[in-house]
């Protein structure tokens, strides 16, 4: 996970978007594709990869474990609660999750929410509302998560996603 410049977030758009599909007449021609790529190249090789990595389930109980907690991160049940409406036991998913995402319950959920919480800031929730949304019990917790992952606070965070693009 790479935090983008607004440049690149924006030349990403230009050689991705949705005229650039099915048979549209292509939005820039060959050499201006080029020198957009290595726009893109400059500012990624600027950019630091991020923290993040919230890897992806493949057994059953914990896919169903993952569409629960994505689809309501801020749900604080336990691992035996959560189980227990899968059909397993806090013991197979923790066994589960070590193995198959060398994480812990707690650093999973956390990576998820973080996930769920670069999201909401991106599109411009505030720290409280997305330290809410996302299951913290107050901000200053969500701020202390966010910082240790992310590296910057949730409100730089936001800042430098809302930044202008460089050299405007």
């Amino acid at each position: 996970m790479f935090l983008a410049s607004g440049l690149a977030r924006e030349v990403l758009l230009a050689l991705t978007g949705p005229h650039n599909y099915d048979h549209a007449p292509p939005a820039h021609n060959r050499a201006a594709r080029s020198r957009l790529l290595r726009v893109l190249v400059d500012e990624l090789r600027e950019t630091q990869e991020q923290p993040l990595h919230l890897p992806e389930p493949q057994d059953d109980r914990l896919q169903s474990l993952a569409r629960m907690l994505s689809q309501r991160p801020a749900d604080n049940a336990s691992l035996t609660e959560l189980g227990k409406k899968i059909g397993a036991s806090s013991r197979t998913l923790s066994r589960l999750l070590r193995n198959e995402l060398g994480m812990t319950f707690y650093e999973w959920r956390t990576q998820l929410r973080i996930y769920h919480a670069l999201v909401l800031l991106a599109d411009g929730h505030d720290t409280t509302q997305t330290a809410y949304a996302c299951g913290w019990a107050n901000p200053s917790s969500f701020i202390a998560a966010f910082t240790n992952i992310i590296g910057t606070t949730p409100g730089r965070y936001r800042a430098i996603r809302q930044s202008p693009v460089r050299g405007s």
